[in-house]
């Protein structure tokens, strides 16, 4: 059984981190690499080889309802894919990245702690310790956002810390309200008892998650803390963030709980598409009228978790593929941006668009690689983005939503302008930039290059025989809770 080494292996490597680097921040990083490279194997077999099938691992050998388990699915699976994917890119960009800022062990300790808890989050099949694994994958994020040590950072990551303690307060209370009524913390029981309470349990307590968790996602209007924290933390940091903390955090738990353990309410389904609509408009127009590139790329995180949402508020089959499709693409092209914008900063000493010129001959890999980012996340074909947003919009025609369609329709073309003046300020203006503050190394262009690939390479997704391995074993176990609970529960 390999489902506990996702959180024994990043949990060990920040261990042993702190135990025997020292002083010698080249260790940490080796060992960061190893443990980040073995989590993406073990998480790509997870997924190909053991995609059909749940597991359940009982911890110490109790068994539900007594004791503690992890569960793996495909939902689960797909998220690890994700989450080890961006992780050791981000580590790889982070080799040179980093020393321009310090080189400093603490760093690499505090970045395996984040990826195993949210790891632990994903695998969890109990609520009270998705709430721990939670906790812990916070506790690394306050710490990396204000890893620079400027007033701003600090400043970013206290506002971070005070959102993310009332998003954590609303969902204990949650989680104590549930299990006063259920006698339960494992997911699969409380959702089987759910059923026979009186529904205003499921609104009250759907309304706490859908508070504390949204904040997690950063969804408008629980969007406040995001720009801030983005945009301050170092490049790699900000990458985690919006390409997978938001997501494991947010909407994986959005997702697990309101559909697999609540039953997916048709209160919070309208939630959801109104969430998600005002999230895709709003956050693209004030991403538009931002010259800082990392603030402008965190308000686009606000609004391409709208068309996330939007695809889940529609409850088909169509819109779930969609919103899972967009789950992926987002945090590769997201990521993508923001290796683009570290590499600028570090290379020109800049943030600000109108201050950059032209690149593509200094900088020509991050120059061709943000050009495809930039691309996917306007909805361009044949990037992944178009054909993610395409599944959302057609889904919301079919559902007899065409006002979410025209409204999502309207966030990528904005999107769009709002990448055109990026690319026409930022990476290819009309005079040449000045010389380069820093070069950029090999280990930074390799994970941009990745990326850009990925871009491209995951539109295949969708094509018919390969979406019945991917996308479709995942959206089945997000509209089966019946099948969740029988396959948790095992009867």
């Amino acid at each position: 059984m390999i489902l506990p080494y996702f959180v024994i292996i990043p949990l060990g490597a920040a261990f042993l981190i702190v135990l025997i680097s020292g002083r010698r921040e080249t260790v940490a990083a080796a060992l960061s690499l190893a443990a980040a490279a073995a989590l993406t194997v073990l998480s790509v077999y997870a997924f190909v080889v053991q995609s059909g099938e749940t597991l359940v691992y009982s911890l110490g050998g109790w068994k539900i309802p007594i004791g503690i388990c992890l569960v793996q699915d495909a939902l689960s699976s797909f998220m690890l894919v994700m989450v080890s994917l961006i992780a050791l890119t981000s580590l790889i960009f982070s080799l040179q990245y980093i020393r321009h800022l310090s080189s400093d062990w603490k760093y690499y300790a505090l970045f395996m702690t984040l990826v195993a808890g949210m790891n632990g989050v994903i695998v969890t099949g109990d609520l009270f310790n998705l709430f721990v694994f939670m906790e812990i994958a916070l506790f690394a994020a306050f710490a990396l956002v204000a890893y620079g040590s400027q007033a701003h950072e600090f400043e970013a990551a206290f506002k971070y810390a005070v959102m993310g303690g009332i998003s954590s307060s609303l969902i204990l209370v949650a989680i104590a309200v549930v299990y006063g009524a259920t006698s339960s913390l494992t997911m699969a029981t409380i959702a089987r008892t759910l059923t026979g309470k009186d529904p205003f349990l499921v609104l009250w307590v759907g309304g706490l998650f859908m508070a504390g968790f949204g904040l997690k996602a950063a969804a408008m209007p629980f969007h406040a803390w995001l720009p801030d924290a983005h945009s301050s933390a170092p490049a790699p940091i900000s990458a985690m963030l919006s390409g997978v903390l938001i997501k494991a955090l947010g909407i994986y738990t959005l997702i697990r709980i309101f559909y697999n353990v609540l039953g997916a309410p048709a209160l919070f389904l309208q939630v959801f598409l109104v969430l998600g609509a005002v999230s895709i408009i709003l956050g693209v127009l004030l991403a538009i009228g931002q010259w800082d590139i990392k603030r402008l790329l965190a308000y686009h995180s606000i609004s391409q978790i709208g068309y996330i949402l939007l695809g889940m508020g529609l409850n088909t089959t169509l819109g779930m593929a969609g919103a899972v499709f967009h789950l992926f693409n987002h945090a590769v092209f997201k990521s993508l941006l923001f290796y683009n914008a570290g590499a600028l900063e570090m290379a020109l000493g800049t943030r600000d668009l109108r201050d950059m010129g032209n690149v593509t001959k200094q900088l020509p890999v991050t120059a061709h690689s943000s050009m495809v980012a930039s691309l996917s996340i306007s909805g361009i074909p044949p990037f992944n983005g178009f054909f993610s947003k395409v599944l959302i919009i057609v889904a919301a025609v079919q559902a007899g939503r065409p006002l979410f369609a025209l409204l999502a329709v309207v966030g990528s073309l904005l999107t769009l302008a709002s990448f055109m003046k990026v690319q026409r300020y930022g990476l290819r203006g009309e005079r040449p930039a000045g010389a380069l503050i820093e070069p950029i190394g090999g280990g930074m262009n390799a994970a941009m290059a990745v990326l850009a690939l990925l871009c491209l390479v995951s539109s295949l997704m969708i094509v018919p025989g390969i979406r019945e391995w991917t996308l479709d074993p995942v959206v089945d176990v997000i509209m089966g809770k019946g099948q969740y609970i029988l396959s948790v529960l095992g009867k």
